[in-house]
């Protein structure tokens, strides 16, 4: 069985091709950084922690990540490896690796990526109008029977 499973960042953004012929087909590359597991020592921060996974994509998945591909965003990536070679213009065998992307999500919500929360950070958040010191909003007696739950 030949399946991958990855989650890291896009070290750019995805590169978009279209394929030649009559069904021109949506052809993206892109190359994600995957931490690597297990801990990170201090003293050895000349050790490279993440690793780089050049990746390709087709049809609808190529047009998604020609939408929102863009450097620095979090993916979960399952697919396949594929592997090849072809002959570089100075005559040299040239293997690659890559993954075949069957399936792409993106791994964490807009306002994480950016870093975007309000603008506060959690100890300045303000509080929801009319919570109580728990941070729940107080009901008032007698609305019981307006809730549709009991």
């Amino acid at each position: 069985m030949n399946k991958v499973l990855l989650m890291g960042r896009l070290t750019r953004d995805a590169e978009i091709r279209y394929s030649q012929g009559d069904n021109s087909m949506a052809i993206a590359r892109f190359s994600l950084a995957v931490d690597r597991r297990g801990r990170r020592d201090s003293n050895s921060s000349e050790e490279q922690t993440a690793d780089f996974i050049n990746c390709v994509a087709f049809g609808k998945t190529a047009d998604f990540l020609e939408r929102f591909g863009r450097k620095g965003t979090k993916f979960v990536v399952e697919g396949r490896i594929q592997t090849g070679s072809y002959t570089n213009k100075d005559g040299q065998r040239v293997y690659t690796t890559d993954v075949v992307v069957e399936n792409l999500e993106f791994a964490e919500s807009k306002n994480a990526a950016g870093g975007n929360d309000g603008g506060f950070t959690p100890a300045e958040r303000p509080a929801p109008s009319g919570a109580a010191g728990d941070g729940f909003m107080n009901i008032p007696d007698g609305i019981d029977e307006e809730l549709p739950f009991n």
